[in-house]
């Protein structure tokens, strides 16, 4: 049985509880280009989002009280007329209902702010009160000393004890510097949202965007909290294609060779038996969802 299985009702994805009178549930999935996302994984994971689930957008945060635009430039673009129009660091904010659940997310994807954090999440936390958001769930990519080899690690964290408990998950236990998406994570929390953190750990010596294999490892896991099938078969073949093209580049350098092989063998040798077992039992259940939305 998956973990996600465990409400009273014994219905799929039950931890997702719908509020006193609603008849669906709003999660609100948020990431960040900038500090938080490295490879840019996170950010594109949340563009195929809105694109898969067809997401039309619902609002906007607009920039000017919370941007350097000397750091954060505006860009000019040519319209399909041929006229030329400013582009500006909005933060932008999109609804869509997944198919065939009583799902709706709220995805928000814009550019760290320079400026003004508390107000630029209270203002953001002001907009998912009003289209009734339940849950957030806010994803990053970070940097780290992991093989390009392997699967890419992505850490779910939860800060609300009652959630953590229903989830199996645990705190936090970071301390140190923090982007936009912690101090969202301890706003949303103080507003009463129950928020989960996923991070991927992108290798930082293949830092550079975009960065498909973490992609997928943050959809796989949204995929396993909301309980819904994605289609990512595009996606899968690019993080091949990017695997192997990261163990051409190594293979041509011997100290990056030997280093990825360092970290190939610490990887292995950590690696619980347990953990090994989970991945399994997950990537077996991700099967049966995709298996039964595509089988008429």
């Amino acid at each position: 049985m998956s973990r996600f299985d465990e409400g009273p009702s014994g219905e799929p994805g039950r931890w997702l509880q719908k509020a006193p009178g609603e008849d669906r549930v709003t999660v609100l999935l948020a990431a960040f280009e900038g500090w938080n996302d490295a490879g840019e994984a996170a950010s594109d994971a949340l563009k195929y989002l809105h694109k898969l689930w067809g997401a039309k957008r619902v609002g906007v945060i607009e920039p000017d009280d919370y941007y350097d635009f000397q750091f954060t430039r505006p860009e000019v673009r040519l319209t399909s007329n041929g006229g030329r129009k400013v582009k500006w660091p909005v933060t932008k904010i999109a609804k869509a209902s997944i198919p065939g659940t009583d799902i709706d997310v709220v995805l928000v994807h814009g550019v760290e702010p320079s400026y003004r954090w508390r107000a630029y999440t209270a203002e953001l936390l002001a907009k998912a009160a009003e289209l009734h958001v339940n849950y957030v769930v806010l994803v990053g990519a970070l940097l780290a000393d992991v093989p390009h080899s392997r699967p890419i690690p992505v850490t779910a964290t939860c800060d609300d004890d009652e959630l953590a408990e229903r989830m199996k998950l645990q705190p936090s236990q970071y301390e140190g510097p923090i982007g936009i998406v912690g101090v969202l994570n301890e706003v949303a929390l103080l507003a009463g949202l129950p928020t989960i953190s996923l991070w991927a750990a992108v290798p930082h010596y293949v830092a550079q965007a975009p960065s498909p294999k973490a992609q997928l490892a943050l959809l796989n896991r949204i995929e396993d909290f909301l309980h819904v099938p994605l289609s990512a078969h595009e996606l899968a073949d690019d993080a091949q294609a990017w695997e192997r093209g990261v163990n051409d580049l190594a293979a041509g350098d011997p100290e990056i060779s030997a280093y990825v092989q360092q970290l190939e063998e610490a990887k292995d040798t950590t690696e619980l038996p347990e953990a090994t077992g989970e991945s399994i039992a997950q990537e077996f259940e991700r099967y049966l969802r995709r298996r039964g939305r595509e089988q008429p």
